[in-house]
């Protein structure tokens, strides 16, 4: 037995997920599981991201230039592997080569220390295709570029419609609470700046997960923190970011189960589509056991080095994923 004792649980992400779990038909989360693995990697270090969130970039100490290169990133954190050959995007940068997300913040790095003014809205407003390419060359070409295309130019329109064309002027008018009774940092990203509304419909239920929202404010919280002017007060509140790698390290650990065919199909490169019941239960668990690891793990670290749900999420992603074992594989600009 766990018992379930963040504040998360009364939020918005985590109460819409605890009314399907027990529904679904795919994918389910072991609780023994939870406690055996909560029994080692409860006396594990728990480091930060080398370098913060950020990475080992050097972005100046200028704290609005880290919001904006950080909301920049989140606003294109998603799909990383070619869909129809499996290959990861990478790039060689600063003398070794990135994986994933990492890779696409390193593009970003190369393309702002270049001369590309891809932290103005006016910019990214009218960003294009060919701009895109020249931005991520990689090993491949980075997956779902129209797709960027698309979420840049919303986002730059409405940077110039309402924020002065910068992500800080958006965060420094916000609560430093993600959820302030509508008012929230969290609760205005996702009604501002719709790519960020990450929700799906599950038999007749919605089921929230904002993967990238609250990625977005866990890495501000790290990157510019209270010195910056922006230190989240409810953390508590926060879940893990749902995406392809994260379940694979659950999976891996025997904390979620999988159903045979689902997992025939994964292992063989077959495409999960979004808002499918598949897609949304391999999610939906994922931020559950997430959670219940995360209790299961305080209980054992004792009075004064409690975790908050990112840092148990940050220790599964470090660890998997550049992972070769197979995760999902869904067409999505949510993670």
């Amino acid at each position: 037995m766990i018992e379930k004792r963040l504040p998360a649980w009364d939020r918005p992400v985590l109460a819409s997920i605890v009314a399907v779990v027990d529904k679904t038909a795919h994918v389910r989360t072991s609780t023994d599981a939870i406690v055996q693995v909560a029994d080692w990697m409860a006396f594990e270090s728990f480091a930060p991201p080398a370098g913060g969130p950020a990475g080992p970039f050097d972005w100046g100490s200028d704290p609005d230039r880290l919001i904006d290169a950080t909301m920049l990133k989140a606003s294109l954190d998603f799909a990383f592997t070619d869909f129809e050959t499996g290959v990861k995007f990478e790039v060689d940068y600063q003398g070794r080569r990135w994986s994933d997300s990492e890779a696409m913040f390193a593009c970003l790095h190369r393309a702002l220390a270049g001369g590309v003014p891809l932290l103005d809205g006016g910019y990214l407003a009218g960003v294009t295709r060919s701009d895109l390419e020249a931005i991520f060359q990689g090993n491949i070409e980075m997956p779902m570029l129209d797709e960027r295309v698309e979420i840049l130019r919303g986002v730059g329109e409405r940077l110039v419609a309402g924020h002065g064309g910068r992500f800080h002027g958006f965060i420094r008018s916000c609560s430093d609470r993600m959820y302030a009774d509508g008012e929230g940092v969290l609760e205005r990203l996702v009604v501002e700046f719709p790519r960020f509304d990450d929700v799906s419909a599950y038999r007749g239920r919605d089921v929230v997960i904002y993967k990238l929202a609250q990625l977005a404010l866990w890495s501000l919280h790290l990157a510019v923190g209270e010195k910056g002017g922006f230190a989240l007060r409810d953390l508590d509140n926060m879940t893990a970011f749902a995406d392809y790698i994260v379940p694979v390290g659950l999976r891996l650990m025997g904390i979620l189960e999988y159903s045979a065919g689902l997992e025939e199909r994964i292992n063989a490169g077959d495409h999960i589509p979004r808002d499918s019941d598949e897609e949304i239960e391999i999610r939906a668990h994922t931020v559950y056991a997430t959670a219940l690891l995360t209790e299961a793990i305080n209980a054992r670290r004792g009075e004064g080095r409690s975790l908050v749900i990112p840092e148990i999420d940050f220790r599964l992603w470090s660890a998997y994923h550049t992972t070769t074992w197979p995760h999902h594989l869904t067409r999505t600009v949510m993670y």
